[in-house]
């Protein structure tokens, strides 16, 4: 009969170099939904689609909605980018002129 012979498993030991050592990590820093003022689309469906997809009040789709048409834009929501991504889809299926970037605030 022959004999089997199985190798012993080898512990190697993980050495966390001078960069994985002094690295910080960096704070998650929320991304933004922005709309842009566009000559397409009455005040009144903007403020009907801030409305119908985040569910802001008409106060505060109306203030945003101003925002847009008096300063050319306005932050209408922040979280993570997969969020945000879909927030700006949204936008675009209404028609919207939106885009994303990270709140630097």
């Amino acid at each position: 009969m022959g004999h089997v012979t199985a190798a012993a498993p080898i512990e190697i030991e993980k050495t966390e170099s001078a960069q994985e050592v002094d690295a910080v990590p960096e704070p998650d820093v929320p991304w933004v939904t922005i709309v842009h003022n566009d000559p397409v689309n009455l005040m009144s469906y903007v403020t009907y689609v801030f409305q119908t997809y985040f569910g802001y009040t008409k106060d505060k789709a109306t203030k945003l909605m101003l925002d847009v048409h008096h300063k050319g834009r306005a932050v209408v929501s922040s979280g993570t980018r997969e969020e945000m991504e879909r927030d700006v889809q949204a936008m675009h299926g209404y028609g919207l002129w939106a885009t994303l970037q990270q709140d630097r605030r």
